[in-house]
């Protein structure tokens, strides 16, 4: 889901770069046999200048803790 929002960005905005995180919780680890509770799953996709300029994407990952 993560990369299908940023290329929908990059395409519709076409912006000079994107960078999309999603935090989210798998509820198969809750209810299936992991029967894991709060477990956090974090995917990022980036696009462009976030995929370019490195200390551009640490800018962002900064300011989103």
């Amino acid at each position: 889901m993560t990369t299908e929002i940023a290329d929908a960005l990059m395409g519709g905005l076409n912006p000079l770069g994107v960078m999309v995180v999603c935090k989210a919780q798998h509820l198969c680890m809750i209810s299936r046999g992991v029967k894991k509770q709060n477990v956090i799953m974090v995917t990022s996709a980036v696009r462009g200048v976030f995929d370019k300029e490195i200390e551009t994407r640490n800018e962002f990952m900064e300011l989103i803790k």
